[in-house]
């Protein structure tokens, strides 16, 4: 069983990448689990928020034992996942069998599917890589990137759309975290079983990046694909602001930096976000990809040598050939 994470920023494109996998055979892919950080805790701290300080590092931590509230939701999560009947009594007391046994569901739910991948995506695993790394030395990670000014203006949106208080905090505490996780994804250039998606190559070249990823992933590009996400990965009702993703058919959307953001504002962040280009431009060196961040974006989205047959030959459902993507 291949295990797979879809890592980002918040709003940076880490749903439609999911939906777009969840359209393949070998793919299974369920709703975020945010396990790791239910199970370790100290996620402000690991954003960077000010104020957050470390989880003490007591005894039964350096002994690898489970804290109260994360064996509580480890069972919150079983239960979550499984029928009653296979829900156990009690969390395992050790990290390490809490992490074995979350594996061992996310492989049986595959293997009960019928599939032989399986992408579990919460943007904010991207904090507990070096976990997540020691305790499956074989797991892949898929890394989505949106620019930083364009994360934040889709966070903003969210908050005054939809009054999600996992939006709030300001433009300032946002920035910051978006900071922290470039810092974080740059360290991961170069690495094995890391894969970068940058989303304006996802809008402007999907044909490509498709290519990139199943290569990636070891998936067959000779099997047809679903015409939309038939999985669930999320619930539209309670997370809307995912609504336009969970087709899996991604399409050019319009940018609310201006909309939301005075010159100012657009300045002041500009002088205070790590820069996307640099990410971007190292990123193409270690993968020997084309650095094209400075090209605007074609009319078509699919390259001009190539005919609607061919995509249809590379087994891209017709639906996805009429121009219209959407990054969310």
């Amino acid at each position: 069983m291949q295990r797979t994470f879809v890592v980002g920023c918040p709003r940076s494109g880490t749903t439609i990448v999911q939906a777009m996998l969840a359209r393949h055979p070998q793919v299974f892919t369920l709703p975020e689990t945010g396990f790791f950080p239910r199970l370790l805790g100290g996620l402000h701290y690991r954003l960077g928020d000010e104020g957050a300080a470390p989880r003490r590092r007591t005894l039964a931590r350096r002994l690898g034992l489970t804290r109260r509230y994360g064996r509580r939701e480890f069972l919150d999560l079983q239960r979550a996942l499984l029928d009653p009947a296979q829900v156990p009594k009690r969390a395992p007391w050790l990290q390490s069998t809490c992490v074995a046994q979350f594996i061992a569901t996310l492989d049986r739910l595959a293997t009960q599917a019928g599939r032989s991948v399986w992408i579990e995506k919460t943007p904010n695993h991207l904090l507990y890589l070096t976990e997540i790394e020691r305790y499956l030395p074989g797991a892949r990670f898929i890394h989505v990137i949106r620019p930083g000014m364009d994360v934040l203006a889709s966070i903003t949106d969210a908050e005054l759309r939809y009054g999600n208080k996992a939006f709030s905090g300001g433009l300032m505490l946002w920035a910051q975290r978006w900071n922290r996780a470039v810092e974080i994804h740059r360290s991961r250039i170069g690495m094995r079983h890391h894969h970068f998606v940058f989303l304006e190559d996802l809008v402007r070249n999907p044909l490509e990046e498709w290519r990139r990823l199943c290569t990636f992933l070891s998936l067959r590009t000779n099997v047809p694909l679903d015409q939309t996400c038939h999985q669930r990965i999320a619930d539209p009702k309670s997370e809307p602001w995912k609504q336009d993703a969970l087709s899996g058919l991604p399409h050019q959307s319009d940018s609310k930096v201006e909309s939301l953001f005075g010159p100012q504002m657009r300045e002041w962040l500009r002088e205070r976000l790590n820069s996307y280009e640099e990410l971007y431009a190292a990123s193409s060196l270690a993968y020997n990809r084309e650095d094209s961040f400075r090209t605007p974006l074609s009319k078509s989205i699919w390259p001009a040598e190539k005919s609607a047959a061919e995509v249809v030959d590379m087994s891209i459902p017709p639906a996805v050939t009429d121009g219209r993507f959407r990054a969310a």
